[in-house]
């Protein structure tokens, strides 16, 4: 399938006019990605990632067609380094709200994000040793759907000047690095 992907990801680029020097598949965990090189990212990225966007789909949708799949593999495309950038940053708030979750006890809700990014924070946060006492839940619905965080045992904050405050923090908090995640 390998060898498919890199087919059609050359063919998609070639008819929109976006030079490449090579396109690398990786198995990475349950998922394919694809990495793009090219002197030319900031094209193939677009504003806030939409082209990306829009390139990884129809990828998926070609591979989907052209194998006759029920239903598409899980791929990524990424080129520059761009989307594993956008899950570090992910992964760093979703480790820091998992610290302030242990502090308190309290559930805290991270701002509403894509399909993919809520499975990236729901995988880091199934899959850290170091976080093995916490779980997640998406929450909402459509464009609002939102990661919960909490503690697995429900054991609430010991401390009584714990910092409440910031439990189910508002929707689209400007602050939190999570406002232009582009997938």
């Amino acid at each position: 399938m390998n060898d498919l992907i890199i087919e059609t990801t050359g063919k998609l680029l070639t008819l929109l006019g976006i030079p490449f020097t090579a396109i690398n598949v990786k198995e990475d965990a349950d998922m394919l990605r694809v990495e793009v090189v090219t002197d030319h990212a900031s094209r193939l990225i677009g504003w806030h990632g939409e082209t990306l966007n829009a390139v990884q789909h129809l990828v998926k949708s070609m591979i989907r067609t052209a194998k006759n799949l029920e239903r598409a593999p899980f791929i990524v495309v990424d080129v520059d380094g761009y989307r594993t950038m956008q899950e570090d940053k992910v992964r760093t708030i979703a480790n820091a709200k998992a610290d302030f979750v242990r502090r308190t006890g309290s559930r805290v809700t991270l701002p509403p994000m894509s399909p993919y990014f809520r499975r990236v924070v729901h995988m880091h946060i199934s899959s850290t040793p170091a976080l093995s006492d916490l779980a997640t839940e998406s929450i909402g619905e459509g464009d609002y759907r939102q990661v919960a965080i909490y503690l697995k045992n429900g054991k609430q904050a010991t401390e009584p000047d714990a910092e409440i405050s910031e439990e189910l923090s508002p929707v689209m908090a400007k602050d939190d690095g999570l406002e232009n995640l582009d997938v």
